[in-house]
């Protein structure tokens, strides 16, 4: 197979790096990919909203299957619009990639068909939103931005003054552009949180296995919520009853209610879970891999992803035993300081080599490119993602942290307890 791959992160480095394992793989191009991409697949320099000018080059190229995992070109109608021209395309469709395009579309679905997730109103007025606050709110309390907004658009607000600064920044200022028209206001809800990532045929789910991330960035849990700064998987929380609940309460329900709504949902669900005193509840769907999961599940994935991606667009994931090994796995993300606010790029990054010919240690590209001397150098806030496979978590963390010193650029910036959580468990 000849398949072209839409993004330039981390995740699909990750992606890549399971697609060109496959013995289906002929030739793999990526578009528009990035420094590390590079070293296993022939990058193009086509963005990921240029549909038309994806369309064309797989057209001219026989590419037998487009991939995407991203949100703003799914939630914008990617597979549409490729499947127009006559494409196979694996990611989810415009009509099902709303469960994470609209906040309110995702909370409402849930109150609609009883899958447990914290309690909400939907506001489109700041002076409403405010006057909810100052007479029904219970702090600290949760806003977010209904849309899009790159993973940053959720304000946790411990008094009334913070929550009412949120309303400005979301609704006023437009912080986050167009995604904060419409806000929704929640529950703070407490508890371990998890990450579970499944692949969907539009009827049938087969579940990844489970993952944690670290949003904030700074040690301890502090500072601004990031994209992720680090994660595990398999997380030890999410224990057999917390799957029998999931299996039970959410996973299926969430599949068999997008399939009522007349939005059938194909490709990667991410179910974002808090393990509640009153068992799991959802904090958010995702309609992609999640990032920087993917970097955690997907070495760990046994089975050929190109076999899952066709039986997830043929409608027979009924017939996949889904297989991960028997370890564990732990990334360091490796950011540019001041990441997520303010930061530098341009910094020439060494100590890549380190990685080439291991298979327990991986490092995933988020934002690298070649500068003009063709160095790698560094081109964005996240920058690499240093994962490493162990028998154990313990292990692998051990050695996710001692592989993220193999590698150097000045104003690198890393958490220093990613997987902390584990020794609790």
């Amino acid at each position: 197979m000849k398949i072209l791959l839409i993004g330039g992160g981390g995740r699909e480095h990750a992606i890549a790096a399971s697609i060109v394992k496959s013995k289906r793989c002929e030739k793999l191009y990526c578009a528009p990919g990035n420094a590390g991409i590079a070293e296993i697949a022939e990058c193009v320099p086509i963005g990921v909203m240029d549909f038309d000018a994806q369309a064309a080059f797989a057209k001219e190229h026989g590419i037998d299957l487009v991939v995407c995992s991203q949100d703003d070109p799914l939630c914008a109608g990617l597979v549409d619009s490729l499947e127009a021209k006559g494409l196979r395309v694996f990611g989810t469709r415009k009509n099902a990639a709303i469960i994470e395009g609209s906040k309110a579309f995702s909370k409402n679905l849930m109150k609609k068909y009883g899958i447990p997730t914290a309690e909400y109103e939907i506001f489109t007025e700041p002076d409403k939103a405010i006057e909810y606050l100052e007479t029904q709110a219970k702090f600290p309390i949760v806003l977010k931005a209904d849309g899009l907004a790159l993973g940053k658009g959720v304000l946790i607000c411990n008094d009334l003054d913070e929550a009412k600064a949120g309303v400005k920044t979301i609704m006023e200022d437009k912080k986050f552009g167009s995604a904060g028209n419409e806000m929704v206001i929640e529950e703070f809800m407490t508890g371990r949180e998890v990450s579970a990532l499944a692949f969907v045929d539009g009827k049938t789910y087969r579940l990844m296995s489970s993952s944690q991330d670290h949003k904030r960035a700074g040690d301890g849990d502090t500072g601004l919520n990031t994209g992720g700064m680090g994660t595990f998987s398999p997380s030890p929380f999410y224990t057999p009853e917390v799957d029998k609940l999931c299996r039970e309460r959410i996973y299926q329900k969430t599949v068999d209610a997008m399939a009522a709504e007349g939005r059938p949902f194909k490709g990667v669900l991410y179910f974002g879970l808090m393990l509640t005193q009153d068992g799991p509840k959802v904090v958010e769907y995702n309609t992609r891999f999640g990032d920087p999961e993917t970097q955690v599940v997907l070495p760990r994935m046994k089975t050929d992803i190109l076999d899952v991606f066709d039986a997830c667009l043929d409608g027979r994931l009924d017939e996949v035993n889904l297989e991960f090994e028997d370890n564990a796995a732990v990334c360091v993300v490796l950011a540019s300081d001041g990441y997520p606010v303010k930061y530098e790029k341009g910094k020439i990054i060494t100590g890549l080599e380190n990685f080439r010919g291991r298979d327990d240690y991986f490092c995933f590209h988020a934002g690298t490119k070649f500068d003009e001397n063709g160095n790698v150098v560094t081109n964005g806030g996240r920058v690499l993602g240093v994962t490493a496979k162990g028998r154990t978590l313990v292990e692998a963390r051990k050695k996710a942290y001692e592989a993220a010193e193999w590698v150097h650029f000045d104003n690198k910036y890393m958490r220093h307890d990613i997987g902390k959580a584990i020794d609790e468990a």
